[in-house]
């Protein structure tokens, strides 16, 4: 394709994300369009592809993935579809970007990866908050020694009113928390950290669905830990705090949910605190726009398949722990 062209996206979904976000974010965004959308209720398709310019909507996803104009869809399927959907995207020779998780289990995760090298196109984990500004801001202050070598994080992201019958409460989909909301808290660990811990705990309390409503994990570093709350039944919480041997950084109020007003990085020395505030945007037309911009052969940043690989590891550490009871679980 030439590389003023717009990438033309497709849609395996028209969910609430996707109708929500990701469908403002393709129309909003530069080197993208909205080709495509494709669900099990064409009018739902029909519906969201007509607010953000799609031409197409189809009543199947074989459909869409059928459609040669479509070079990259986007997956906003329940978990358990994020496989096959992604391998049968792969196979049509589409690029793809996939709603976290991106697989449920690192198994999964290597699936997938081996499947996207054998095509020849690229993979990414809609893990979209890894976009935003002062997340980025943030890895560059680690990254320059700000706060000295990390020893200890405390992430969490909980919230109210999932709706009976809703996926994240059916375990056949991959429901619970640490699959919903656990991936964000324990992706910024790892980047924090940069490297895998060597052992985790975790506990979980069970709905009657059988999925965890609430996990807590500790994860042992060789120097340093972290310790994780997630929620899907609680009051809305978020947080993220990284303490080094030097000071601390802090991503106050929504470190992991869209911010769409001026956000604060605050790092603090000891000595006092420092606040470096970011602009409102668009996290999720950042990623649009920046993982569009690499299928155009451009320059852009994309999560890489060892960091959605990474986390997955870890999650699957923390189910294996909370089913011992919180037994210490190795990793690696």
């Amino acid at each position: 394709m030439a590389a003023t062209e717009p990438v033309r996206w497709g849609f395996l979904g028209a969910g609430t994300i996707s109708t929500v976000a990701l469908g403002p974010a393709v129309e909003a965004a530069t080197g993208a369009t909205l080709h495509a959308v494709a669900a099990r209720d064409v009018d739902r398709a029909r519906a969201l592809g007509e607010r953000h310019g799609a031409v197409t909507a189809y009543g199947s996803y074989k459909a869409l993935l059928a459609d040669d104009a479509v070079q990259a869809v986007y997956i906003g399927l329940h978990n358990d579809a994020h496989l096959p959907c992604t391998r049968a995207a792969l196979a049509a020779g589409k690029h793809v970007l996939c709603e976290k998780p991106l697989g449920l289990s690192a198994t999964e995760v290597d699936a997938i990866a081996a499947a996207a090298g054998a095509a020849g196109r690229l993979v990414v984990e809609a893990s979209w908050y890894r976009w935003h500004p002062r997340v980025q801001c943030a890895q560059r202050f680690l990254a320059a020694g700000a706060i000295g070598p990390v020893r200890h994080v405390s992430a969490g992201f909980a919230f109210p009113g999932v709706p009976a019958g809703n996926y994240r409460l059916d375990p056949r989909h991959g429901g619970g928390a640490l699959y919903d909301v656990g991936c964000y808290a324990i992706s910024a660990v790892l980047w924090a950290f940069g490297q895998l811990p060597v052992e985790v705990a975790a506990r979980s309390r069970f709905g009657p669905s059988r999925v965890d409503v609430t996990s807590d994990v500790i994860l042992g570093f060789l120097d340093g830990d972290a310790e994780v709350h997630v929620g899907i039944d609680e009051t809305s919480r978020q947080w993220l705090r990284i303490s080094g041997e030097a000071g601390q950084l802090d991503l106050p109020d929504q470190p992991y949910a869209s911010l769409l007003t001026e956000s604060v990085l605050e790092v603090s020395d000891g000595t006092g605190t420092r606040r470096w505030p970011t602009p409102a945007v668009n996290p999720y037309q950042l990623m649009v726009e920046q993982v569009s911009a690499v299928i155009r052969g451009e320059d852009g940043w994309v999560l890489p398949l060892a960091e959605s690989r990474a986390t997955a590891v870890v999650l699957d550490a923390a189910f294996a722990s909370a089913r011992a009871g919180g037994a210490t679980v190795s990793v690696g």
